[in-house]
């Protein structure tokens, strides 16, 4: 859903709204419309989606960076260049257009097979705080909020936020920031555990590359499996979580990363991972 007004987006071409570059095997993508503080339209939503695909498929990717230009991380959402709908809003539409885009953005995030961390410029509400919220890591700098803005429109959050949120800070928090919608500047942020870390803002996108280079240096199908491994661990009991581990070490130990730190360590050196 819009989560504010925003100016109507210039016709740029959709790669200069998004960002995109791959440097030492960190995909960085980079939303680019810091007039709308990165309000993400519909367009700059299919093209996140496609380059988190991407970076799931190829080998030489092995870490993923999300971040924006300019005071905002993301507004939340434009809707602004959507396909128009074919007639009068019937029953189920809205569930429909929720389903095939703020949750498909959030679940894009989640399934990606990299590790992708969040660098949070500035402001990042409503979807794009759940956005930043969906990474595996966040950095944030000090500038940055995270507002929970739905309430401010007598929305209901979407964007995978109910979800999202209880398991980061309990149900208790989780329903004081949704019924409320107060902005939470990144040093609480980072006290309620919605993010890792908080930089000077000037120091954002180095800590960000040295954090995504450091992972991109690392077994790559092990981390894409540990992320899987945790993620599922929220939404199952322990027989499910029990088992879902013992494949996952199944699969991972026919990775020829898996062998080279078997090796490295019997034979008292650093490993030299490929992502393979």
């Amino acid at each position: 859903m819009t989560d504010s007004p925003q100016a109507e987006p210039a016709e740029l071409p959709l790669d200069s709204l998004v960002l995109h570059r791959t440097d030492n095997g960190v995909s960085w993508i980079t939303l680019n419309r810091p007039e709308a503080m990165n309000a993400v339209t519909w367009d700059q939503r299919e093209r996140v989606i496609a380059l988190l695909a991407e970076a799931s498929a190829d080998p030489a990717v092995r870490a993923v960076v999300v971040t924006a230009t300019g005071k905002g991380f993301c507004a939340g959402a434009d809707l602004r260049g959507a396909p128009a709908s074919p007639g009068e809003r019937v029953a189920g539409d809205v569930a429909r257009m929720i389903r095939l885009g703020a949750q498909r953005l959030i679940t894009a995030v989640l399934d990606c097979e990299k590790p992708v961390v969040a660098a949070v410029n500035g402001t990042a509400a409503g979807i794009g705080a759940h956005l930043a919220l969906a990474c595996d890591l966040v950095i944030a700098a000090e500038s940055a909020r995270f507002i929970e803005v739905f309430v401010r429109r007598g929305l209901v959050p979407d964007g995978a936020g109910a979800y999202l949120l209880p398991r980061l800070v309990g149900p208790q928090k989780a329903k004081e920031l949704m019924f409320f919608g107060d902005a939470v500047p990144a040093a609480e942020a980072e006290r309620l555990g919605l993010v890792n870390r908080v930089v000077p803002g000037e120091e954002l996108e180095a800590t960000a590359r040295e954090w995504a280079e450091r992972l991109a240096q690392g077994p790559t199908r092990a981390l894409a499996l540990t992320k899987q491994l945790v993620n599922a661990s929220l939404d199952g009991g322990r027989a499910a979580a029990l088992a879902a581990e013992a494949t996952a070490q199944e699969i991972n130990m026919s990775t020829a990363d898996a062998n080279e730190g078997v090796a490295s360590f019997v034979e008292r050196r650093p490993p030299r991972y490929l992502g393979r």
